[in-house]
């Protein structure tokens, strides 16, 4: 079921880049900008996380967070971040507990056969833990100016 705009976000519990447990609760009082990408290390994947954090410093003064959530490892997040110098946190949901909860996987066509792959999207949470936007289906490289957008609408 698709998540409604003004109803509370789900919440989670998830591990970062470090093992650090994070959840959404923790994050009340400040924005919270998330988003679902494929995996680590993709040109899209990378396009869009190197826009988040290109814009990163405008984000910490409209008081928002950024958390990136994939079904990578947290060793595979801990090098994207090393990598391309990422100044925000990135979630390990390998269960898919957060993606589905977000309503983020859909079925996609791989020479494999059909399998489950994650929908590029991105949430924007007030500081209430309320549902400001959903956007579901982004281009990596519009979404981080798109996010900044509606963060500076909700200043």
């Amino acid at each position: 079921m698709p998540l409604k705009e003004g109803t509370p976000a789900p919440d989670f519990s998830l591990p970062d880049q470090n093992g650090d447990m994070h959840s959404l609760a923790q994050y009340r009082g400040r924005k919270v900008v998330l988003y679902f990408y494929p995996r680590d290390n993709t040109p899209g994947c990378t396009k869009q996380a190197c826009g988040f954090a290109e814009r990163n410093s405008r984000f910490k003064e409209l008081d928002t967070v950024i958390l990136g959530v994939s079904r990578d490892s947290a060793a595979s997040h801990l090098r994207f971040q090393e990598k391309f110098s990422l100044p925000f946190t990135l979630l390990s949901d390998p269960e898919l507990a957060a993606h589905r909860a977000y309503d983020v996987i859909q079925p996609k066509k791989t020479p494999q056969g059909i399998r489950e792959g994650t929908l590029r999207s991105a949430f924007l949470i007030d500081e209430n833990g309320i549902l400001v936007k959903a956007l579901p289906g982004v281009k990596a490289a519009d979404n981080p100016e798109e996010m900044l957008e509606l963060v500076k609408g909700l200043a």
